[in-house]
């Protein structure tokens, strides 16, 4: 999480967001692409609702995430403190766990998580403009990475999962290079 959300920090002082705005954005958001896509929008000069809409877009996974997730836990409180830092890899591990969930297994992952996230956002916003363009580069694909260490070790396991990956990342690559599909 402190390597990924360092370049969400340098986004975010592109965005001119100040350090202590990042951090608590990332504090209280916790969401990686839609603080991407939202520092993006804004630094480009998007309004209000074009950002509130792009961030409800692009977090709408959390809402299927968080009701699969609920399944897993008995008591209404324990469902909503959960419910404020449900990301893609604290689902993944959290709903790895077979049967009925600890949720002192998920709040000790949010222990790390959630500041880890909020700091690496902190300082990204301060060291990352001193920082060689190159070491943003390749900062810049942690993201991607994250993601590739939760989706690995399930598909190893299961063919079907690792078909469906793989059919969604020949989806991804078409809709994104493919002249035809692109302009849709």
């Amino acid at each position: 999480y402190l390597a990924v959300s360092f370049t969400l920090g340098i986004a975010a002082k592109n965005a001119g967001f100040t350090p202590f705005q990042a951090f608590l954005v990332s504090f209280t958001n916790n969401a990686s692409a839609g603080e991407f896509a939202g520092f993006t929008l804004i630094a480009a000069g998007g309004g209000y609702l074009e950002v509130a809409i792009l961030i409800l877009i692009t977090n709408a996974r959390y809402l299927l995430m968080s009701c699969a997730l609920s399944q897993k836990l008995p008591p209404m409180i324990q469902r909503l403190l959960l419910s404020y830092d449900v990301t893609d890899e604290l689902f993944g591990i959290s709903v790895a766990v077979p049967g009925k969930l600890n949720p002192y297994y998920s709040f000790g992952a949010y222990t790390v998580a959630l500041p880890g996230w909020a700091f690496g956002t902190l300082f990204g916003t301060l060291m990352g403009s001193i920082l060689p363009a190159n070491i943003v580069s390749a900062l810049s694909v942690g993201l991607y990475g994250m993601f590739l260490a939760i989706i690995i070790p399930p598909a190893r396991k299961n063919r079907i999962l690792a078909g469906v990956v793989l059919i969604s990342m020949g989806a991804s690559f078409a809709f994104t290079k493919l002249p035809v599909v692109h302009t849709l």
